[in-house]
């Protein structure tokens, strides 16, 4: 198995609330992916397995791989209504055949893991999805494939940057504005190529400066000052 305990990617850092945010999922379905859930069956209650492994099962932070991870499970559960016991039997292929905990951040699935993956997902097509035609199964490697546009990844392999979506644009690059890195500014939401946190150009404006201003003051664009007020009022509106 690759080990991940020392580097940065893995450190717990994010709480459960502002990866939903960031991430635009409800709370309480991140939350599942990460504790499993109970629920009540004709022989009794069971359990499933979370979908994503934390660093420290003891600690409710996840790290930057988890958020990545949750990324990529968001379309898998919601778009595509796929069974969490189908996920979790995916994932475990993937895990073996990756040799990792984490294959949904490595590059390798940007390549021939998605197939894998999907392969795995639909061998059960009658359970498995809403749409069970091939249009359905090329459906949702498409999108996975498009999801992964917005992940950038070190000379490892593994996922080490992360452009979360503010809003669904005809080209998936032209809107890559703002991203989170664990090795800028301890993985918050920064501005790509300055470095500057969403959070202090909100607070700028917030305190009435003008976008012109704010733009000068942080050597920006006022498209990436717009960009990082409309990102900074969605994760409000979450």
């Amino acid at each position: 198995m690759v080990k991940w305990d020392a580097d940065i990617y893995n450190v717990p850092a994010y709480p459960v609330t502002d990866a939903a945010r960031y991430l635009r999922i409800p709370v309480p379905t991140l939350r599942s992916w990460l504790k499993g859930r109970t629920y009540d069956t004709k022989s009794g209650k069971q359990t499933s397995e979370p979908l994503i492994q934390r660093p420290d099962p003891d600690l409710a932070q996840l790290s930057f791989t988890n958020l990545v991870e949750a990324h990529v499970l968001r379309v898998i559960r919601e778009t595509h209504q796929v069974k969490l016991d189908k996920v979790r039997q995916a994932l475990d292929y993937m895990a073996q055949q990756f040799g990792t905990n984490h294959p949904l951040v490595m590059r390798r699935f940007q390549t021939d893991g998605v197939d894998l993956f999907v392969d795995q997902i639909t061998e059960d097509q009658t359970k498995a999805l809403v749409n069970v035609s091939r249009g359905g199964q090329f459906a949702m490697r498409e999108t996975l494939k498009h999801l992964l546009t917005r992940v950038e990844w070190n000379p490892d392999g593994i996922a080490s940057r992360f452009f979360p979506i503010v809003e669904l644009v005809p080209a998936p690059d032209s809107d890559k504005i703002i991203f989170l890195d664990p090795a800028i500014r301890f993985g918050s939401p920064v501005i790509a190529g300055k470095g500057v946190p969403t959070a202090a150009i909100v607070s700028l404006y917030n305190a009435g400066d003008m976008i012109e201003d704010i733009a000068y003051e942080f050597d920006c664009t006022p498209q990436q000052v717009e960009e990082a007020i409309r990102f900074e009022s969605l994760l409000l509106a979450a």
